[in-house]
Order: structure tokens, then C-alpha cells, then sequence
């Protein structure tokens, strides 16, 4: 019986988010919803522009499509849960969420997350060879060696993100279900468990600490060589263009670390502060990711005029 009561107790959990705002539910799924088509096209289109463009075949971009991909993952195992909550509260008063479904947003939302840190930093390592070793670029910045980067990021961040949610998996929820935010997030799952998490707690902390802080240290010491190598260039048009060639990335990176550091770093707030936070990082950097990379990066822009003018003229000969 008491395996019965266990099971059912990790039957469901009840996202509070939004819920309060109940005049508003129309305009909020709007508002999310239109985020959500903007992120997914936006990403879509980065990718393809990328991989219809050889000259855009190059290690910078192959990171960039892996980044869009965990983008569109992002925001495509949250946001349709969360505008199916925002219709059905409105009408039904349900904002029910499965365990099973549940553990798949955790799941999801660790490995993207987990992914992003992990490819950005393999971005700024790019950048770092291409622009303070740029004779040996493509020396040491081969094929086989950045998909082989590209590839692990996706294995830690699978690992990572299994080991997490198997950890959650076998917790006790006997009491309280009520998430007060829009997804699972592992410190609501942590906050809500009757059983002694306090293992989980520092295990969680010292791994945040190895994968978010390190990682962002290791990007800030790239730049930092980057930036001594861009003023030792003597022209101005040099020094442009070797900066212009890294402005996407420190932008998407400032966009991404710098909610993700308000987050986890301040004091305790209150909850609306860290939805806020949350929808702004979750939802907003990965919606302005394909606008930094498209209207900050000649390439891109160059690469999108070209693709336009083939279309055309295949329309016209046809």
C-alpha cells in the first residue's frame, strides 16, 4: 500500500505561474505564443541559411547551428506546455502537469541548458584561435576537431541531464505539488520533496559551480586574450573587423549569462521577480539569438541577400 501512495503522489504537479492573472490569460498565450513561432522560425532560418551557404560551412557556423538547435529545443519542451496551461486555466481551472511530462521538461531543459554553456564556450575558444592565432586557424581548428567539441558538449550535457533527473526521479512528493513558475525547474522539484535533499543541494551547488562558473570564467579569460590581440592590430579597419567577427557571440553571451547570474547569485526575491527572470532567459535570448546573428553578422546578412537573389531567379527562369 505504501508503494500505492508513493506512485500517486508522483502522479502530478500544479504550475501557479500566470494562473493568478485571470483577465489576462488571452493575452499572456498570445504574447507567449508569438515568442515561441518567432523563436522557432528565427532559429530555423539561421540554420538553413547556414547550411545552403558554403561559405558559412566554417567551425563558427557549425556552432552556431548547434546553439539553434538547443534554442528551438529550449523553448519547444516549455512553452507549448505553458500556453496549453494558460488556455485550459482560463476555461477549465486546470493547471496540471504529469510527473512523466514533468521529468521530460527537466530532462530537456537540463540538456539544453547544459548544451548552450557548452557550445558558447566552444564558440569563444574559436574565436580565440581565429583571431590570436590566425595563421594556424584552420590547422587547429579542423573538421574532425569541432565536431568532435560539438560532440561532447551534447554527450556532458545528455550525462548531465540524465544524472539529474534520475536523481529527482526517485525523491518523495508526499506533501505540497505546487510549482509556482512555469516549468519544472529542479530548485521548486528540490524545494517541494519530503525526503532529505541536502546531498542533492551541495552536489548541485559544487556542479553548478564546475559547469556555469568555470565555463564562464573560461569565455572571459578567451576574451580577454582576444581583446589584448585586437589592440595590438595597428589599423583601425583591422581592429574593426577582427572585433565585428566576435560582437555576436559576447552579445549572446552577455544575453544569456547575464539573467542566468541574477538568477542563481541574488538574494532571495520574490517569486514574480524570478518568473520574470526566468521567461526572460528562457524565452527572450533564445528569440533574439537569430536577430544578434542576422542583423550583427555581415556574413549572415551577405549569405541571406544571396539566398534571396537564387530564389529569385529560379522563380523567374521557372
Amino acid at each position: 500500500m505504501k508503494m500505492s501512495n508513493n506512485y500517486s503522489a508522483h502522479q502530478e504537479f500544479y504550475l501557479f505561474a500566470f494562473t493568478r492573472y485571470g483577465n489576462l490569460q488571452l493575452f499572456i498565450f498570445i504574447a507567449i505564443l508569438s515568442m515561441y513561432l518567432l523563436c522557432v522560425i528565427g532559429n530555423i532560418f539561421i540554420t538553413a541559411i547556414v547550411c545552403l551557404n558554403p561559405q558559412l560551412h566554417t567551425p563558427m557556423y557549425y556552432f552556431l547551428c548547434n546553439l539553434t538547435v538547443l534554442d528551438i529545443i529550449y523553448v519547444s519542451v516549455i512553452l507549448p506546455k505553458l500556453m496549453a496551461v494558460t488556455i485550459t486555466v482560463t476555461l477549465t481551472r486546470n493547471h496540471r502537469i504529469s510527473f512523466s511530462c514533468c521529468m521530460t521538461q527537466l530532462f530537456f531543459f537540463l540538456l539544453s541548458a547544459t548544451g548552450e554553456i557548452f557550445i558558447l564556450t566552444s564558440m569563444a575558444y574559436d574565436r580565440f584561435v581565429a583571431i590570436c592565432k590566425p595563421l594556424q586557424y584552420y590547422t587547429i581548428m579542423r573538421k574532425n576537431v569541432y565536431i568532435s567539441m560539438a560532440a561532447s558538449c551534447w554527450l556532458l550535457s545528455l550525462l548531465n541531464s540524465l544524472l539529474h533527473t534520475l536523481l529527482i526521479c526517485v525523491l518523495q512528493f508526499c506533501n505540497s505539488h505546487d510549482i509556482n513558475n512555469f516549468y519544472c525547474d529542479m530548485i521548486s522539484l528540490l524545494a517541494l520533496s519530503t525526503t532529505d535533499t541536502r546531498s542533492h543541494k551541495i552536489f548541485l551547488f559544487f556542479e553548478l559551480s564546475v559547469i556555469f562558473l568555470v565555463q564562464f570564467i573560461l569565455i572571459i579569460i578567451s576574451y580577454i586574450f582576444i581583446f589584448a590581440a585586437i589592440l595590438k592590430i595597428r589599423s583601425s579597419g583591422g581592429r574593426m573587423k577582427a572585433f565585428s567577427s566576435c560582437i555576436s557571440h559576447l552579445i549572446t553571451v552577455i544575453l544569456f549569462y547575464g539573467p542566468s547570474l541574477i538568477l542563481y547569485m541574488k538574494t532571495k526575491g520574490s517569486k514574480e521577480q524570478d518568473t520574470l527572470l526566468s521567461m526572460l532567459y528562457l524565452v527572450v535570448v533564445p528569440m533574439l539569438n537569430p536577430l544578434v546573428y542576422s542583423l550583427r553578422n555581415k556574413e549572415v546578412w551577405e549569405a541571406t541577400v544571396m539566398l534571396k537573389k537564387k530564389i529569385l531567379r529560379s522563380s523567374l527562369v521557372g
